[in-house]
This record gives structure tokens, sequence and C-alpha cells, in this order.
């Protein structure tokens, strides 16, 4: 059977369409970039920056379970949730769930669950994400070691709300609060995080 050029050049340009429409859609969001103790980001003509704590360890690019460290690289910024008893839904493209006071984040290299959400009780060790302290008010995961985890290459990498200090944190990028809030209403799908030292 053959087909005719006029069909494969419209075809080609259904789907150049396409892109371009995928491109414009995503390039309405924006990315961020962490380095030396600030979160930039860029929009249009608008540049921001604002103070950002990263983890204890460093930045580090053989990141390793419990070492404190921020992966270093680029990854994609994962729905996110929210405590709904203490804020509304934030305003963003992000997908955002409301979190339960069960929900939890597996740790553990040795269990399957690794480095996914899971609902308490659960067998293996993790980091409850319904916490008093207020860091997971609102609370976005970075894309690393998410696809297939690498057991022991490290868990939980969010971006959430900083310590009023802005100390060090166990691995995560956090930032004040309500600067975490405007930052949202620009994030969506295709949003990424670039970490570097």
């Amino acid at each position: 059977m053959t087909v005719s050029r006029r069909v494969l050049l419209s075809s080609s340009i259904a789907l150049a369409t396409m892109n371009k429409a995928r491109a414009a859609a995503t390039s309405r969001f924006i990315d961020l970039s962490y380095s030396a103790g600030h979160l930039s980001w860029s929009k249009g003509d608008t540049l921001g920056a604002v103070a950002a704590a990263c983890g204890r360890g460093g930045v580090r690019a053989d990141k390793r379970e419990g070492d404190g460290a921020s992966p270093a690289g680029t990854f994609a910024l994962r729905p996110g949730f929210y405590r709904a008893d203490r804020i509304a839904p934030p305003r963003t493209q992000l997908p955002m769930t409301a979190l339960q006071p069960n929900d939890a984040w597996v740790d553990d290299p040795k269990d399957p669950r690794y480095n996914t959400l899971v609902s308490l009780p659960y067998p293996a060790h993790y980091e409850a994400m319904w916490r008093a302290d207020g860091l997971y008010d609102l609370v976005v995961p970075i894309g690393y070691n998410t696809d297939r985890p690498l057991p022991g290459r490290g868990s939980a990498i969010f971006l959430h709300v900083a310590r009023p200090d802005f100390a060090a944190t166990e691995g995560c990028i956090a930032v004040a609060r309500d600067v975490l809030t405007e930052l949202l209403a620009l994030l969506g799908p295709g949003s990424m995080i670039t970490i570097r030292p």
C-alpha cells in the first residue's frame, strides 16, 4: 500500500504543530535552579532569587541514603502535597493532593516500596509526611531516584518549607513558606529543578 506525499506532508505538519503546542504549554511554567544557598528562576524578563537551604551534607553527585546531601543534577518536579487542615489548596498547575495523617515515605533501601509514598501502618522504616513543625505543609517531591529507585541512592528528596533559621535539611531544598506558595503558582507539568553546589 502506498501513501501519498500529500498525506505524509500533512502528517508531518500536524506532528510539528502538536510539538510546538506542547512546547508552548510547558514553557508557560518556570524551572528552578538551586546553587550556593539560593533558589533562582526566570519567567520572560523577570528573574527571581531567594534564600534556600540544602542538605547538611552539601550537594553531591554521588548521593547515598543517610548522607544528608542534596543530589546534584536536573530533576522533574513531581505532583505535590499540602496540609488541607492548615492551608487552602494552593493555586498551581502542578497536581497537588491533600496529605493524610497516615501518609509516609519509605526510606528503607531494603524495602520494595523504597522511595515511594505509603499509608501507615507500614512495616519498613519511613519518614512521616504529617509533621507538627509545618515543613511539609507544602511539599513537592523532586524526581530524584524515583523511576525504578536504586536501593541506597537516596530517598524523600523534596522541595518544602524551610525552618525559620534556614537550617540545613536532610537532603531536600527548602524555601520560606510564602515563597513556595508564590512559586507553586508558576509551576506546572514539565517544571524542573537543577541542583548545583
